[in-house]
């Protein structure tokens, strides 16, 4: 085999090289001989069985080239997974564009054109200044975390001496129609709704509000302009409204019992004494995580690079199937919300298009700085991260290795990197701490 390989144009968003193979007649030979050996089993001629019959019986009746397709297909992965062995700076993103050059029994020559990494001219990434936020816990913070708990632990209790009011789930029948004629989806019977919840179409709960159980009433409702039924849009509907039941929520009262049972702490400033200290510890994590996106950020802005189609086109298959894994736990298909939206697959794809740009531009900018600063893991730095895990989990480190495949062992490798990457960030810039109030302030006059 020969080979050549140059840079391709980088005038678009691609960043390629064109790669041109060349087989010699032995090589080629063997390449339909393999070709041969894969399909013989769907030939048949008189005088043989099947998947006997000789290959220069089945190229005189066919013609020279019917191997061709396959023999190339066997072919090209081979030799050019030599090449990409033999050239380690060729890194492909994406599957290659072939064309074939030449091709006869003397040898075929195969051209490629490789979408790859492109080239990144980083900006500045040291020197900067940046704001990192600190964010307080405040003694109502503590208190909205008590009332979640109370919520969360609440009780739903029948009311039959009152009238519906704000907050109450009630269970009722309804039919709605336009114009006297019902429409689909618009019935119900024993349907539960949180009044005030927002659930219905404007104006539907606030005209449950003073019914009394048994009570039937008609009330009228107008479908907003960008309702999703096409039908429904901007129409005027009557709803025909029957109460079975009311019910109201019952809290628990916070004393230390109900701590006890609820959160599983010995009392009410025991257990405001651990929120405290888990808000801390989340503050501290939201305040580095959002210091590390304005850094990501900022210094990709100020990078110069050309993001391939392909890496693009990968991302945004990434995020459609997240979204579909998502829509799966709900009960949904992809296809489905798609009708409900009113979208194509290829609108929707186009709606990720900017921020999967995003992505791989800042993906490729964090590789390039710890490919420049030489930044890796070393056995000790997993062994201590592992080590770390195996405290967090209370089991000895050999326990936790144990049964831990070698992408695991891969995704914490890459991520001690990416926290030596931040680190060498943080301390190679300047750091400025700023209230919460001052954030706030200072985005307000952003914003006038």
């Amino acid at each position: 085999m020969k080979y050549t390989f140059e840079k391709g144009e980088k005038s678009t968003e691609k960043s390629t090289v064109n790669i041109t193979i060349e087989l010699t007649a032995d090589e080629w030979k063997e390449a339909i001989d393999a070709a041969y050996e894969k399909t013989k089993g769907k030939y048949s001629m008189p005088g043989f069985r099947k998947g006997k019959v000789p290959k220069k019986v089945i190229e005189n009746a066919y013609g020279t080239g019917i191997f061709y397709e396959d023999a190339i297909n066997y072919a090209f992965p081979k030799y050019y997974g030599e090449v990409l062995d033999k050239e380690p700076t060729i890194e492909p993103v994406a599957q290659p564009e072939i064309d074939i050059k030449d091709v006869s029994e003397k040898g075929i020559t195969m051209a490629a054109v490789v979408a790859v990494k492109p080239e990144v001219m980083l900006g500045s990434y040291k020197g900067i200044t940046f704001k990192k936020v600190e964010y307080n816990v405040k003694d109502e913070d503590i208190e909205a975390e008590l009332r979640r708990l109370q919520e969360r632990n609440s009780r739903l209790v029948d009311v039959k001496d009152r009238a519906v009011k704000d907050g109450d789930s009630v269970i009722i029948d309804y039919s709605g129609s336009v114009d006297g004629v019902k429409f689909d989806g618009g019935t119900a019977e024993k349907q539960t709704l949180v009044i005030g919840s927002h659930t219905f179409i404007p104006g539907f709960e606030e005209q449950i509000i003073g019914m009394n159980i048994g009570d039937e009433k008609d009330i009228d409702v107008k479908f907003p302009d960008d309702y999703h039924a096409e039908n429904l849009k901007g129409k005027n509907a009557v709803f025909a409204i029957k109460l079975h039941e009311i019910k109201e929520k019952e809290l628990p009262e916070i004393n230390d019992e109900f701590i006890k049972d609820a959160a599983g702490a010995e009392s009410v400033e025991a257990y405001k004494t651990e929120v405290r200290e888990r808000m801390i510890k989340n503050n501290e994590e939201r305040s580095d995580r959002e210091l590390e996106d304005e850094m990501i950020k900022t210094i990709t802005a100020d990078t110069t690079v050309k993001v391939p189609d392909a890496l693009v086109n990968n991302q945004i298959d990434r995020m459609v199937q997240e979204m579909s894994y998502r829509l799966s736990y709900q009960g949904l298909k992809l296809e489905d919300y798609l009708k409900y939206v009113g979208k194509t697959m290829d609108e929707y794809r186009e709606g990720y298009r900017t921020q999967a740009e995003d992505i791989v531009k800042s993906q490729l900018v964090i590789e390039k700085i710890i490919e420049d600063e030489k930044i890796d893991a070393t056995d000790a730095d997993v062994e201590a991260r592992l080590e770390e895990m195996a405290k967090a989990q209370g089991r000895p480190v050999p326990d936790v290795k144990k049964n831990m495949a070698a992408r695991q062992l891969d995704y914490i490798k890459n991520e001690v990197i990416i926290k030596k990457f931040f680190d060498l960030l943080k301390s190679s810039n300047n750091i400025e701490k700023i209230s919460e109030e001052e954030y706030k302030k200072a985005k307000e006059e952003e914003n006038k």
